[in-house]
This record gives structure tokens, C-alpha cells and sequence, in this order.
């Protein structure tokens, strides 16, 4: 039965410097086991909080991560609307400086050169799913060691948006949307399937503007809002919010972290 934690921190910076543990020990037990780590990003302010000391961390053998995007807007890479370049900057930059680089071949960027074709751009980056994890006539789908997701105010988490029909995708592993409610409207995501088969799935929220939508997700299981919709098969949940985002919280109550 898939476990749900929720931590709550007094600041953002708080929240970074647990994550950052929470990844490393992540990274850690993934390369023990397997000899790689894979890790989703989404976008947002997600990146900025999650490298904030990831980067510096010596312990972590980046050498080994395979980096993929939880979801991606079809634009260019250098666009200030790219994942990819929040990534880029927040921790591949630094980690270059630093000589401790994750080889390029093992990040895994959308074909921008497709960009106009949203459906080409999914199909594109499924066979770079597949080039890690194994052709999808292999197996049913990818096993993720975590995937790093944030909320919007409405509860939607990757590009799964309120009441779209990507919500009823049952074995795709990337899907193009069109008409995101939100800009860009062209985009691609990693499917509910998917984000239910990782092992480790963890939420970043911060900011008394989410406090509502976290409670709805949380305590009322609000099943409108996809975020809610996420329950891993057969690996564990962690909610990493500041006290702001988590104020209100009756049922799942922050326990103290601990790794």
C-alpha cells in the first residue's frame, strides 16, 4: 500500500535544504540497487527549490542520473518557458563548474526542432523513455526512482489539467496537449500511469497562495484536482511544504523529517 508523508519546514529555505537531503539519499539507494538514478523535474519554481543545495552536495555521484522532464512546454530550449533551461540553470551549470557534469547523453531534452508538431515531440522523447528503461513492448511501464512534482492552484501536477482527457490515458507513456489552460498551451507530459509506477513521487509546495488547494488534495481528496489522483503502485508519497502551504491541514498532519 502506497505510504503518504508530509513535512512542513517554517521556511522555503527550509524546504531546500531537506529536499536536497531527501534527493541525495534518494540518489544514494537508487545506485546501490540499480547503478543509475532516474529523476523527473517539473518546472515552476521546482527547480529553484530543489537545487538550491543539491548542487553543492559532494556526496552525490552525478555521474550516474538520468534527468527527465515530468512535463515540458514545446518551445525552444534557451526559451525562458523551458524546463529544461530552469533545470540548466539551477543545477547542470553549476554542476559543469564544478567538473562533476551529468553527461548530456543522460539528459533527456525534447527534439525543439519538433516543436510545432506536439505530437511528434511526445513520440520523440518516448523512444528516449525507451532508450533507458526498455522498449514499452517490454514492459508495461517505467519504474522512475522519483519524480519531483509541484501543484497549481486548480490541483493540476505535470500538464494533467481538471477534467482533460489526458486524466483517462490507461498505457501511454507521454502524451501532447494542445490546449493547456495555462501558457504555453503546447506541451507534453508524463502520464498518471507513469507517475503512479514511480518508487518515490514528492511534492513541492510552498506559499500561503496553495494553502486551500493543498488541504483540498491532502485532507478532502478532492478527486476534481489530478494531484490528488496520485497514488504510487508500489512506491511511497512525500508532500514537502512550508508552514504557510500546510497551515489548515486537519488529516494529514506534517510529521517530523527524517530520512
Amino acid at each position: 500500500m502506497s505510504l503518504t508523508k508530509v513535512y512542513s519546514f517554517a521556511t522555503n529555505d527550509k524546504v531546500s535544504q531537506a529536499l536536497g537531503e531527501f534527493i541525495a539519499h534518494a540518489s544514494s539507494e537508487a545506485i546501490a540497487r540499480s547503478g543509475r538514478f532516474t529523476i523527473a523535474f517539473s518546472g515552476g519554481s521546482l527547480p529553484a527549490t530543489a537545487c538550491k543545495y543539491l548542487r553543492d552536495n559532494q556526496s552525490i555521484d552525478f555521474s550516474k542520473w538520468y534527468v527527465f522532464f515530468a512535463d515540458e512546454r514545446c518551445v525552444k530550449l534557451d526559451s525562458h518557458d523551458s524546463n529544461f533551461r530552469l533545470v540548466r540553470e539551477e543545477l547542470l551549470d553549476h554542476l559543469v563548474q564544478q567538473s562533476r557534469s551529468i553527461p548530456a547523453d543522460q539528459v533527456m531534452v525534447i527534439n525543439d526542432d519538433l516543436i510545432q508538431e506536439p505530437p511528434k515531440v511526445a513520440d520523440d522523447y518516448l523512444v528516449k523513455m525507451q532508450s533507458v528503461f526498455a522498449e514499452s513492448n517490454k514492459i508495461k511501464f517505467p519504474e522512475f526512482d522519483l519524480i519531483l512534482l509541484g501543484i497549481g492552484p486548480d490541483g493540476h501536477t505535470c500538464s494533467l489539467f481538471p477534467n482533460h482527457q489526458l486524466l483517462e490515458v490507461k498505457n501511454e507513456w507521454v502524451a501532447s496537449i494542445e490546449d493547456s489552460p495555462k501558457e504555453p498551451p503546447q506541451r507534453i507530459t508524463l502520464t498518471l500511469p507513469v507517475v503512479n509506477h514511480a518508487r518515490k513521487v514528492a511534492f513541492v509546495v510552498t506559499g500561503a497562495g496553495k494553502k486551500s488547494t493543498v488541504k483540498a488534495i491532502l485532507d478532502e481528496k478532492n478527486a476534481h484536482m489530478p494531484a490528488s489522483l496520485v497514488a504510487p503502485i508500489k512506491g511511497d508519497s512525500f508532500w514537502f511544504l512550508d508552514d504557510a502551504a500546510a497551515k489548515g491541514l486537519t488529516e494529514n498532519t506534517p510529521t517530523d523529517f527524517k530520512l
